[in-house]
């Protein structure tokens, strides 16, 4: 089973520039979350800041009882063999063959016998379905396959905490959308807890249990996927419609003048009324039953009082039986 990542009160700054502050969420363990934002925003950055590869100047990471930020560096590199990183272009060396690439984590980071690393890496290639493309370079390989190589990698350690950095970047649609089946069938199979930085839509919507959404340097929202995806806050309306009109610019916020000239000329209606939550994925036929789902409904219907009424009315509907059985 996974393992819950607190993050209490973190801040990170790159000389005068404040790229976030104040992020305060809890991973809940097994389940799988994602992290959305306009692009700048500062989600890979927060992606290494809990993997302990940027140090932000105050606050904690905590899994297991160990701080990622503050914690002996000792402490803090065994912590890290707990994550697997799925980098966004996959990081594959060039020079070597899929299935080295693959291996590169275990013959660094272990002793085992070569029988041992072929067993447990050919075992990976098959979970993401390159099973005869080992011997390929990188190179000679579609950018879809490349990811799917360095999501094998981030396996090969049996990680209980799965950071994927836009997973998406680069991959058509279709592509995208075996990529989001393989990821919940990915949890389904080994339990982990999962992070996804993204700002593609479609994986917002279908894959995970839980989204926050970081802009201005703020975490805007984290909690349960209905609470985003049926908020009225302009900054999430306007991302999630993917419109010019809101508080999102071409390379910032936007200032007050702008959203007023805006409101004066803009005769576009803005989309009213509650917005339609699709279904989340489910495994595939013959996958196990995802244990996060359950865990997360019950902790789920434990907390409704506390959300707003449009997630409530999303939740409950998304756990009828005519709404397709119990999701998560």
């Amino acid at each position: 089973m996974g393992i819950e990542v607190v993050v209490e009160g973190l801040t990170k700054s790159f000389g005068k520039q404040n790229i976030w502050q104040d992020v305060s969420l809890t991973l809940p363990a097994g389940e799988v979350s994602v992290m959305l934002g306009p692009s700048g925003t500062g989600k890979t950055v927060f992606l290494k800041s809990i993997i302990g590869l940027l140090k932000p100047e105050q606050g904690r990471v905590l899994i297991n009882g160990v701080d990622m930020v503050n914690s002996p560096e000792r402490e803090i590199m065994e912590t890290r063999k707990l994550f697997g990183l799925m980098f966004q272009d996959g990081a594959l060396f060039g020079s070597m063959s899929l299935f080295d690439n693959i291996a590169f984590p275990l013959r660094e980071h272990t002793r085992k016998k070569e029988s041992e690393i072929r067993r447990i890496v050919m075992e990976r290639i098959d979970i993401v379905g390159l099973l005869g493309a080992e011997g390929k370079l990188p190179g000679e390989i579609s950018g879809g396959m490349r990811k799917r190589a360095g999501l094998a990698r981030a396996l090969v350690l049996d990680p209980q905490i799965i950071l994927c950095d836009e997973p998406d970047s680069g991959l058509d649609p279709v592509r995208t959308a075996y990529l989001s089946q393989l990821l919940i069938d990915l949890n389904a199979q080994i339990d982990a807890t999962m992070l996804i930085v993204t700002h593609n839509l479609d994986i917002a919507a279908t894959v995970p249990d839980n989204m926050g959404m970081l802009f201005c340097r703020n975490l805007v929202t984290f909690g349960p996927r209905e609470v985003l995806l049926t908020s009225d806050t302009p900054v999430v309306s306007q991302f999630l419609a993917g419109r010019r009109e809101g508080p999102i610019g071409m390379s910032e916020e936007k200032d007050a003048a702008t959203l007023a000239a805006e409101q004066r000329f803009d005769t576009a209606p803005l989309p009213t009324g509650p917005r339609t939550v699709v279904p989340q994925l489910e495994p595939s036929p013959g996958m196990p039953v995802r244990q996060g789902a359950l865990r997360r409904r019950e902790r789920v219907m434990s907390m409704m009082g506390q959300l707003p009424e449009a997630a409530r009315t999303a939740i409950l509907n998304s756990y009828t039986p005519a709404a397709g059985g119990a999701r998560a």
